[in-house]
C-alpha cells in the first residue's frame, strides 16, 4: 500500500564515508521520479535543529557520484542527544511539512533516528548504512567500506616496498575502533605477516615468536596490520616487540583519516545507488524505522534497534586462514 509522502529530507551524520554523495544522489533522483520533493539538511542532526535546510533538485546532485565525503556535510550533535533537542528537530520537520526523513550514517546515527521516531509518535525515518567500519548488523556491506579497504591496500603495498628495501617490520594501524573488518580483509589482501583485531586479545609473545620464525626463514621484513581498537595498540605492541628484539628495525605507520577520503570505488557507488533508490520506495510502501542494507546480494530491511544492538560478527575462519597463509 502506497503511503502519502510528498516531501522528504535527507542528512548525513557521524563520520563521513566514500559513497555518501552517491547515496544522496540516488535518494534525490529516486524521489523526484516519484514526484516527491527533497530537502537537504546541512551538518547532520545539528543542522536539523538549526533548520539548515536547502531544496535539492536533480541538478543539485549532478557531478557528485565520484566525490568522496558528503556535500551535505556532517557533524556530531550534543544537542540532539537531549530530548529537548530532538523535540526541536521534530518541530522543524513539521513546520516544513516534511513527511519523512532519510539518514545516512552508522550506529550513533541510527540510535538518534530511533529516538526521534519513538518520541515523535512514529515519525517516518529510514536509514542507510554509511560507515567505513562495516560493523552494522543487517547488511553484508556498508557504504564506504570497499573504498576504505582499497585505500589501505594501496598504501600498504607502498609501505611493503620500503619494508623490503630496508629490512623493516612495519606495524600499520588502520581504522576500526570496535571492529576488525578493515584490518582483517586488508591484511589478507596485502599478505600481512600478522593481523591484530579488537575481537581478540593480542598475544605479544606469540607475535614475537612468529617474527623470529620469519627471520629464520630469511624473511627480513614484514607487515603487521593493527586495528586501532586493538586492546594494546600499534605503538605499544611495536615497543614491546622492539624491547625483545632490539637488533631489528621496527616502524609504526598510522594511516588515519586517509581511509575515509577519496573517490568511492565502483562497488560503493553501486551499493549506495541501490540503497538510496530502495529507501525511497520502502518509504512509499509505508515502511520505516529500518536500516536498508544488502544481504546475499538482495536488499534487506533491519529495524534500527536490531541493527544497533546486534553484532556483525567477525569471521574467525578468515582470521585463521590469514594466519595459515602467512607462514
Amino acid at each position: 500500500m502506497n503511503h502519502d509522502i510528498r516531501k522528504i529530507a535527507i542528512l548525513t551524520s557521524g563520520g563521513d564515508s566514500p559513497g555518501m554523495n552517491a547515496a544522496i544522489r540516488a535518494v534525490v533522483r529516486a524521489a523526484i521520479s516519484e514526484k516527491i520533493s527533497v530537502i537537504g539538511i546541512m551538518h547532520g542532526y545539528q543542522g536539523l535543529i538549526d533548520k539548515e535546510f536547502i531544496p535539492l533538485y536533480g541538478s543539485s546532485v549532478s557531478g557528485i557520484i565520484q566525490r568522496g565525503g558528503t556535500f551535505l556535510k556532517s557533524s556530531r550533535s550534543k544537542e540532539f542527544r537531549t530530548s529537548e533537542g530532538r523535540a526541536k528537530a521534530y518541530q522543524n520537520l513539521q513546520d516544513e511539512n516534511i513527511d519523512a526523513l532519510v539518514v545516512i550514517g552508522g550506529d550513533g546515527t541510527f540510535h538518534g533516528a530511533e529516538l526521534l521516531m519513538n518520541e515523535s509518535g512514529n515519525y517516518p525515518v529510514i536509514g542507510l548504512p554509511g560507515t567505513i567500519d562495516n560493523d552494522l548488523f543487517g547488511t553484508d556491506l556498508t557504504i564506504g567500506y570497499d573504498t576504505a579497504l582499497n585505500t589501505v591496500v594501496h598504501a600498504v603495498d607502498k609501505i611493503r616496498d620500503t619494508a623490503g628495501s630496508h629490512d623493516i617490520v612495519f606495524f600499520v594501524e588502520v581504522m576500526g575502533r570496535d571492529a576488525g573488518y578493515i584490518a582483517l580483509n586488508s591484511g589478507i589482501a596485502v599478505g600481512a605477516e600478522n593481523i591484530l583485531v579488537p575481537e581478540e586479545i593480542t598475544d605479544v609473545d606469540a607475535l614475537i615468536t612468529k617474527i623470529e620464525q620469519d627471520q629464520r626463514k630469511k624473511k627480513t621484513s614484514g607487515i603487521i596490520i593493527v586495528a586501532e581498537g586493538d586492546k594494546i595498540g600499534a605503538a605499544e605492541v611495536a615497543r614491546r616487540v622492539k624491547e625483545k628484539m632490539p637488533n631489528h628495525e621496527m616502524r609504526v605507520t598510522i594511516l588515519g583519516h586517509i581511509q575515509r577520503g577519496g573517490a568511492p570505488s565502483c562497488m560503493d557507488r553501486v551499493l549506495a545507488s541501490r540503497l538510496g533508490y530502495a529507501a525511497v520506495h520502502i518509504l512509499k510502501e509505508g515502511r520505516w524505522g529500518v536500516m536498508v542494507g544488502v544481504i546475499n546480494g538482495e536488499i534487506s530491511e533491519t529495524p534500527f534497534a536490531k541493527a544497533i544492538k546486534n553484532e556483525h560478527s567477525l569471521d574467525k575462519g578468515l582470521l585463521e586462514m590469514a594466519r595459515k597463509l602467512s607462514i
